[in-house]
């Protein structure tokens, strides 16, 4: 609509400009931090009327403190309706910073409606502190001496001076809308608001994220730090008379997928500033008890734990900026298949590799290596996360146990006597695989009592008879009986054994060996047919 400075005189002088409030939310919760006061021209014909159609005119004819006065007013009228911790922000034009009387006219309006002056956000623009710094510090040093806080809006699509933020003691950096509709879209979007952000909360200062119209963009913000946001997805500007609804609404959380815990949340932030956060996510890294580095997309070292720079036998400074094949050109080819899958989003885990050790003069190295792919908001890889544990140790020991393991079942094996383990009531735990040799029943089928199976029927109440004394006094076992051989013949064994493993005084084991003594038993019946 078309309208002229007489129009905009008019309003003024009938009291026709209204407050209107635009929720603001902290993202990880969903819960309302407060309201942003938009100017609204209430028209008897037309409604509200929306500030582009007068601001400027106003702006351009010296009518911003009318207009401010007007707005303040009636805004801090409705601190009623908006009950404590929650907060009102008010935007000042360029012209508006520059006017010395401003202060006086906030806490002019301030003082007629009681409203405390530490629940108000002032949002100077970067264009306001261009044109005559001086006089802006002066007003901002005013304002803070109030108790107001300050907010640098729009910041990143001005001029950004980082003067402004070292000599102004601001208190919240707002990212402008066009950042934030546009960073779902492109990467440089979504890095400049990660940068403005990072910037935010490296001095300490709380950031909002404007013009939020998509789940998608607010959950984009929280992954990116960003603490509070505003926009047609958490509510549109509304008049004072709606303001009870939106205090008493359920807060509008985010279905987001990041770990979330209570109202902190634990993957972006730490509740710490960046150099806390460095510090503590360093003393992690090279505390773990394994080597730890982060490769970039071109497989560069971006950052390594002592633990894998010792591993290496080099210093954690001489890997800085250099990638895996430079490091290590004879391990390289082992590695590259799976690093190269790794930058595909593919997570490899506990890949276990001998190659060549980095050190001179050392035989092959064995490690167990996992990569894991990292993803940007936008769920692009863009590098992996590499741990290595040297194994090299472990794998000689598995190795000389096995060696051993197989000497020791060599010797048992090749021994004629044929070892076993029975537990406290006699039944069998293990034998020699000989004793399937001798009688034809398998480990299995000999397992608990099913030894009996094989002695001859004559023998077995004798056998578990010395058994059962043995067992009960603790003394060791000797008995001799006959088992059936694969020949179908019967053949005489003598078994023996003692009782090992006690646990508080009570045998849990027994361990012994039958012994084949058909040659002897022969031998001693034909010397009785010869005595008689």
């Amino acid at each position: 609509m078309q309208v002229d400075l007489a129009d905009v005189r008019s309003a003024l002088d009938n009291d026709a400009l209204v407050p209107c409030f635009q929720p603001i939310v902290a993202l990880h919760t969903g819960r309302l931090a407060g309201f942003e006061i938009l100017a609204r021209w209430s028209h008897p014909q037309l409604g509200l009327v929306l500030p582009e159609n007068f601001i400027s005119l106003a702006d351009e004819n010296g009518l911003m403190g009318l207009l401010m006065q007007q707005i303040l007013r009636k805004a801090f009228l409705s601190v009623g309706l908006i009950p404590e911790p929650l907060v009102l922000a008010v935007n000042v034009s360029p012209s508006q910073l520059r006017d010395v009387t401003l202060p006086d006219q906030i806490c002019q309006a301030a003082e007629e409606s009681g409203f405390p002056l530490k629940r108000l956000t002032v949002e100077i623009t970067e264009t306001g502190l261009v044109d005559n710094f001086e006089r802006a510090q002066t007003t901002t040093s005013k304002l803070k001496a109030l108790g107001c806080r300050l907010s640098l809006d729009d910041f990143g699509t001005e001029y950004s001076s980082l003067r402004y933020l070292q000599a102004l003691s601001f208190d919240q950096l707002k990212v402008d809308r066009s950042f934030v509709s546009a960073m779902t879209n492109t990467r440089e979007s979504r890095k400049i608001v990660a940068a403005i952000v990072g910037l935010g909360r490296s001095l300490g200062l709380m950031t909002v994220g404007e013009g939020i119209e998509t789940e998608e963009q607010a959950e984009m913000l929280l992954w990116l730090g960003c603490e509070f946001g505003q926009g047609w997805f958490y509510g549109r500007p509304l008049t004072a008379d709606r303001i009870p609804d939106v205090v008493a609404a359920t807060p509008r959380k985010l279905a987001t997928t990041l770990s979330i815990h209570g109202d902190g949340w634990v993957v972006s932030s730490l509740e710490a500033q960046p150099a806390q956060r460095l510090a503590q996510l360093q003393a992690i890294y090279d505390g773990a008890p394994v080597g730890l580095c982060f490769l970039d997309c071109n497989l560069r070292y971006v950052s390594l734990n002592r633990r894998l720079a010792d591993m290496d036998g080099n210093s954690v400074a001489a890997y800085m900026g250099k990638n895996v094949q430079e490091m290590l050109p004879r391990q390289f080819p082992f590695f590259e298949p799976y690093l190269h899958r790794a930058l595909k989003g593919e997570a490899i885990l506990e890949m276990e590799i001998s190659a060549p050790s980095p050190k001179a003069g050392e035989a092959d190295r064995t490690t167990l290596l996992s990569y894991q792919p990292a993803f940007d908001e936008a769920k692009e890889v863009i590098g992996v996360s590499v741990s290595v544990v040297d194994i090299t140790g472990r794998k000689r020991t598995e190795e000389a146990l096995r060696e051993s393991e197989e000497h020791l079942r060599n010797i048992v094996e090749h021994n004629p006597e044929i070892p076993w383990v029975m537990d406290a009531d006699g039944k069998n735990l293990d034998v020699s695989s000989r004793w399937t040799k001798l009688t034809g029943l398998s480990k299995e089928n000999t397992r608990n009592l099913g030894w009996l199976d094989a002695l001859h029927p004559e023998d077995v109440q004798p056998t578990l008879k010395a058994l059962r004394v043995g067992m009960s006094t603790g003394t060791p076992i000797d008995v001799e009986y006959r088992v059936k051989s694969v020949d179908g013949g019967w053949r005489w064994v003598r078994s023996r054994g003692s009782p090992c493993d006690e646990s508080a005084g009570k045998v849990t084991r027994w361990y012994g060996s039958v012994e084949d003594i058909q040659e002897r038993k022969q031998m001693e019946e034909a010397l009785r047919r010869n005595s008689a």
